[in-house]
């Protein structure tokens, strides 16, 4: 299965007890649709708790607002609680972990980058055409 969303949270790397490290991160899948006779749009937004097994590296990568592109396998976890009452949360175990959008520390999430600096010298442009 793949899916498609943005981080909510910054990856965390959390370890078993035997040792081995799952990195855990959220993402929210955006959607929207109109109900047949109405001009107004609904939005929905789903989330998802992911967890990745296979390198804790990729952890550095995964911060709040990055878009990402995941390839593994959706799972519910339901439970009550304290009250009684049933929830359930959606789940997906990732096998493989491609990033649409990266965040740095400094970046606003609007997409925008700050404008290339220019050097002193333009360089010449030696195409024919």
């Amino acid at each position: 299965m793949e899916i498609t969303g943005r981080l909510t949270r910054d990856a965390v790397v959390a370890k078993t007890a035997n040792g081995r490290e799952v990195v855990n991160f959220s993402i929210a899948v955006n959607d929207s649709y109109k109900a047949k006779g109405s001009a107004e749009t609904t939005k929905i937004v789903t989330y998802i708790d992911c967890s990745y097994w296979l390198s804790s590296g990729v952890s550095q990568w995964l911060k709040k607002g990055a878009m990402v592109e995941l390839f593994g396998r959706i799972g519910v976890n339901a439970y009550l609680n304290s009250e009684g009452k049933a929830l359930a949360s959606l789940t997906f175990h990732t096998s493989n972990i491609k990033i649409l959008v990266f965040v740095s520390d400094g970046q606003a999430l609007q997409g925008q980058s700050a404008p290339a600096k220019k050097s002193g010298k333009e360089q010449p442009d030696d195409l024919p055409f």
